[in-house]
């Protein structure tokens, strides 16, 4: 659903630009640092909002990258941990008997 809901408001969104640039067809001078030169507003428009998406779309791309690895990371924590988690416990509570004995021998002095 939530998909579907990402399509619906895309589609809104390029609605709204498409009627926003087709009412702007007047010619407009664009400054480069190097110049300018004299572009039709609605190519302006449409370059501005792709140029856009594709820095929004970079950023989410990294964004992914970065999760995958880190739910590569963990799951392979995960695994590790329950190969060992038995032997830990074992470990855990004789360390824990261990430290008993320590502490009341201690007591005893």
């Amino acid at each position: 659903m939530k998909r579907q809901w990402g399509i619906i408001l895309g589609i809104v969104f390029t609605l709204i630009i498409a009627i926003f640039s087709v009412i702007n067809v007047d010619s407009v001078t664009v400054h480069y640092l190097f110049g300018h030169a004299k572009w039709p507003l609605i190519l302006v428009i449409l370059g501005s909002v792709l140029v856009g998406a594709l820095i929004v779309g970079s950023f989410g791309l990294v964004k992914l990258y970065k999760l995958q690895r880190t739910v590569k990371h963990l799951t392979q924590r995960l695994s590790e941990y329950e190969e060992q988690e038995p032997v830990q416990e074992i470990e855990t509570n004789s360390h824990t008997m261990v430290n008993e004995d320590i502490s009341t021998d201690q007591k005893d002095d």
